[in-house]
């Protein structure tokens, strides 16, 4: 019988597959709130479906879920100091950041691509639950450039 995977190593193997990062966000009682993921995944072209998952032990996934649209904002390589930002805590994430908010759905000034969302399905999977999420409006800025995680690390790509 094979040893149990740990998830050190689930997280090192994982480390070699290179992700766009984004940040998904909304206000909710008149804050923004919301988080950097690096989880975003393009499910379905017909309908237009995207998912995202939470961490169970995350404190901002609990008050992002009560949103009832969701904004998902590509960062490109002018983002690294947002990424900085969003590591803060999460009673002063967005403080000092551009924001632009679309009823209830929030997004950083300058994406690369914009991506608002209705959360449809929830399932739980391990220690993260995984959103199944309805496209509504979308656009992309082709003349910016992406930041990627890879390796653990955040990086611009090479031409």
């Amino acid at each position: 019988m094979a040893e149990a995977i740990t998830p050190g190593q689930m997280r090192h193997a994982l480390a070699g597959f290179s992700t766009g990062l984004s940040v998904v966000a909304a206000e909710v009682d008149g804050q923004i709130v919301g988080m950097p993921a690096n989880s975003l995944v393009s499910v379905s072209l017909d309908p237009p479906l995207v998912s995202l998952s939470f961490a169970h032990t995350s404190t901002t996934w609990p008050v992002l879920r009560q949103a009832e649209r969701w904004g998902i904002s590509v960062l490109g390589v002018e983002h690294e100091e947002v990424l900085r930002s969003l590591r803060r805590p999460a009673s002063s994430r967005f403080d000092g950041l551009q924001m632009e908010v679309r009823g209830q759905a929030a997004f950083v000034d300058g994406a690369l691509a914009t991506i608002e969302v209705l959360p449809r399905t929830a399932v739980e999977a391990g220690d993260h639950t995984l959103m199944l999420l309805d496209v509504v409006a979308l656009d992309r800025d082709e003349d910016r450039e992406p930041l990627v995680f890879f390796d653990s690390r955040v990086r611009k790509l090479a031409r």
